[in-house]
């Protein structure tokens, strides 16, 4: 959806860097992942839905940038792969000036997909 699209990147653009281009490239790795999922804003940050339902989201704060799984299960399912990230139920925080990596972020969205039982 084009409105959508252009909301987030209106949310990027207020950003200062390095959020901006650590943010927009998370939003690249997750569009390669999910290429046909519909970005979003929900509560206010950027996000993704497959099939009306949201399997993932990123927002800046003023310290960290956080991943958003929008559950609270993912995080605490992933373990030992989250350990390097502070976390919370609902929310792996990571650098301003570090994108998360590829294959962290493909397992972050395949478990959420698995938990809404939603296939790519």
């Amino acid at each position: 959806m084009l409105v959508a699209r252009n909301e987030i990147d209106t949310y990027l653009a207020g950003l200062e860097q390095p959020k901006r281009s650590t943010l927009e490239a998370l939003r690249r790795t997750i569009r390669e992942i999910l290429p046909d999922a519909e970005e979003c804003i929900s509560y206010g940050m950027p996000a993704f839905k497959v099939q009306g339902k949201t399997v993932a989201g990123f927002a800046a704060y003023k310290n960290h940038l956080s991943y958003l799984p929008h559950s609270g299960s993912v995080l605490a399912t992933l373990g030992e792969d989250v350990s390097a990230y502070e976390t919370s139920k609902g929310s792996l925080r990571f650098p301003v000036d570090e994108p998360l990596p590829k294959r962290l972020v493909k397992k972050l969205v395949a478990t959420r997909m698995g938990e809404l039982g939603l296939t790519r």
